[in-house]
């Protein structure tokens, strides 16, 4: 018998769950056999689609034809009953047909695009089920140590950037480790810090990719953005605004006394 959460555990993988439904769904997954081998096929049959399928591009002349019978529909300025005549049957052209497919083929893309997260919104979703994945036991740190000099080196083999990394015990905030996040096709390198009872996740990858807001709120978890050089900086936490803050601050003075003058 399929388990009653394999709908929900295709969701999740399609990335169509908030962060709290993500957190359940993998905890689920943990102790559910059957929805981890779902889990595992959905992500081989994912893999084997993006490498062995090709994406195919409409040609620029199709798509300018296109867009031009759009205009004229749109130009004639009668509804769409009023502009059709009926006329006697005939075999239709081979091109007619292919162009009517090609129409609704457009249609379905627009309508696609339209409804489709912006590539920031996604990102930052994903920042958000990063961190709430991070709470589950044994996965908040891959190195653990409150020495920056154990830390750092340690992304030099494992992530694709080199963070800020310092200890802020003194103003409240405990390093705790590091780990490595899959994010924007990078590994992103993620510095860990404890401030009372609050995680917080520091996330750095090369920017570059989607322009970051500076601040943002996602499932009760607030996201502090800064870019400093080449490196784009987002901290997620569920702790208070003026927290996290202060943490980015820290992190910012520590990366410009790190900068070479």
């Amino acid at each position: 018998m399929q388990c009653a959460e394999s709908l929900r555990v295709q969701a999740y993988f399609d990335g169509e769950v908030d962060a709290v439904s993500a957190l359940d769904v993998e905890r689920h997954a943990e102790r559910c056999p059957e929805c981890r081998t779902l889990l595992e096929h959905l992500a081989r049959t994912r893999a084997r689609i993006r490498a062995e399928l090709e994406f195919v591009q409409a040609p620029p002349q199709l798509r300018a034809a296109l867009a031009r019978r759009l205009d004229e529909e749109a130009s004639s300025g009668l509804p769409p009953a009023t502009r059709r005549t009926r006329v006697p049957w005939r075999p239709r052209p081979f091109w007619l047909g292919a162009a009517g497919g090609a129409g609704a083929a457009l249609a379905a893309s627009l309508a696609l695009f339209i409804w489709t997260p912006a590539p920031r919104e996604t990102l930052l979703d994903g920042l958000v089920n990063a961190h709430v994945r991070s709470l589950l036991p044994q996965h908040l740190t891959d190195v653990v140590s409150t020495d920056r000099h154990t830390v750092k080196p340690w992304f030099a083999g494992h992530a694709d950037v080199s963070p800020v990394v310092a200890d802020f015990a003194a103003a409240g905030y405990r390093l705790v480790g590091g780990r490595v996040d899959y994010l924007e096709g990078q590994r992103a390198a993620v510095v860990v810090y404890e401030h009372g009872q609050h995680v917080i996740n520091l996330f750095t990858w090369a920017a570059g990719g989607h322009a970051m807001p500076q601040s943002s709120t996602r499932s009760g978890y607030h996201i502090a953005c800064w870019q400093s050089g080449n490196l784009q900086y987002c901290a997620v936490s569920d702790t208070g605004w003026d927290e996290l803050q202060g943490l980015a601050r820290l992190v910012r003075d520590a990366g410009e006394r790190d900068t070479p003058r």
